[in-house]
């Protein structure tokens, strides 16, 4: 059966958790709502990896189950957001500050109430060209009920106040959004649900701030056919030019999913070019992070299912002049070195792509860092989480410093089986 992307947000996630801890925590953290809070590092696997443990979460006030990518701000310090937790239990935006040569303190930045300021945070926050920090929640909002908590919204944080940018009501504008948003040069926020929109098959939006208010656009609502079908765990890629470029994990001509491209036509009108539909089988199928391109304009994923062993893939698409070649550069072989990848890969300083599985990697089946050459296809696996103290599951990939070390999360694991943010130096 093929995991519905609303599914593994919204409830795959607090299963998966589940397995280590009940999503909703029993542990609360010291201090009281919105205190800091320290994490302490993993001792058990320090001397056989570069992989450390900065915090882990107590599902408590503190936040649990971090479903979400990161964000570093100019000095250092990292954002994301915990699917529940806080004062409501219904999630937080949170920032992570280094504290000492070794120590990080975790301070909540926001509390959701679970109802019109939003429910449950996936994906994390981005910096707008303001300063703020924008994302997504699953559910709650004031725009439609869509079960017994709202259909999700679009949040702006400032230093002083949330700020919902839209209300997701169901219908025509789409439901259930949990990605990061990306920006345009202008200040437009763009993203993707996975579920709503006029086919019920998932949208892509624009939220265009103006003033005290927003303005949400569709610029596409997937069909289920030949587009596609359900949007991305993982952030739209937004080039030079404008154009946005992202996958769908159904549909497309083999019903495998497809990668997209989605250029802008008219002030108000954009036009959605598949560039790829995978096939299943030995090729790729269902990718649900986002894309990455290197300088010539190729681009990079990975694929939850699909490959030599149906455990997931990392594709490449090579540009031509009108069109794109695919290439499976790599099959998961589950066991020991992982599978079902649901990150967005980047590029480390060595020109090598890094990324994680959500499975696989030892017993523990908890996930893995790996690294890929994008030229010869050669995978090396680097972390096997779920050691003692260790985190486990990770959904969002890896985010760099300028040093070089890379930064996630996991959903689970860590000292509390909350979840846990890691530090990786390749």
């Amino acid at each position: 059966m093929r995991l519905s992307y609303l599914a593994a947000r919204s409830l795959g996630l607090c299963a998966i958790a589940a397995l280590l801890a009940a999503c909703s925590g029993s542990n609360l953290p010291p201090g009281t709502p919105g205190a800091s809070a320290r994490g302490g590092a993993s001792t058990a696997g320090a001397a056989a990896s570069a992989e450390r443990i900065l915090y882990s979460f107590a599902g408590g006030y503190d936040g649990g189950n971090a479903a979400t990518g990161l964000t570093f701000d100019a000095q250092g310090n990292l954002y994301g957001t915990t699917v529940v937790g806080g004062t409501d239990s219904c999630g937080v935006v949170f920032k992570l500050s280094p504290h000492g040569r070794r120590s990080w303190q975790e301070a909540v930045l926001y509390n959701f109430d679970c109802f019109s300021t939003g429910k449950n945070p996936h994906g994390g926050v981005t910096f707008d060209p303001k300063g703020n920090l924008d994302g997504t929640t699953v559910s709650g909002g004031s725009g439609g009920s869509c079960g017994s908590y709202g259909c999700g919204v679009a949040f702006q944080l400032s230093p002083t106040s949330e700020t919902v940018l839209h209300s997701f009501s169901g219908g025509d504008d789409g439901f259930g959004p949990g990605g990061a948003v990306v920006y345009d040069t202008t200040g437009n926020l763009y993203g993707t649900t996975p579920d709503g929109g006029a086919h019920a098959q998932g949208v892509v939006y624009e939220i265009s701030p103006s003033g005290p208010s927003s303005r949400e656009l569709i610029l596409h609502a997937f069909s289920g056919g030949k587009d596609g079908g359900t949007g991305s765990l993982g952030p739209l890629l937004i080039d030079a030019s404008g154009n946005l470029y992202g996958v769908t994990e159904t549909g497309g001509a083999n019903g495998d999913g497809t990668v997209f491209k989605l250029s802008h036509v008219s002030k108000s009108r954009w036009k959605l070019t598949t560039l790829y539909a995978f096939k299943g089988g030995s090729d790729a199928a269902s990718p649900y992070g986002g894309v990455t391109a290197d300088g010539a304009g190729n681009l990079y994923g990975t694929t939850y299912y699909g490959g030599a062993k149906a455990l997931g893939t990392i594709f490449k698409l090579t540009r031509r002049a009108k069109s794109y070649r695919e290439t499976v550069l790599y099959s998961f072989q589950g066991g020991n070195d992982g599978s079902s990848s649901t990150s967005t890969l980047l590029f480390g300083k060595s020109g090598d792509l890094y990324g994680t599985t959500s499975a696989g990697g030892g017993t523990c089946d908890c996930g893995t860092i790996f690294k890929v050459d994008p030229k010869t296809g050669k995978e090396t696996m680097l972390h096997a989480f779920g050691g003692t103290g260790d985190g486990a599951y990770p959904y969002y990939g890896l985010t760099p410093d300028g040093a070089g070390n890379l930064y996630g999360t996991t959903v689970a694991g860590g000292s509390h089986n909350q979840g846990a943010i890691f530090k990786f130096t390749p």
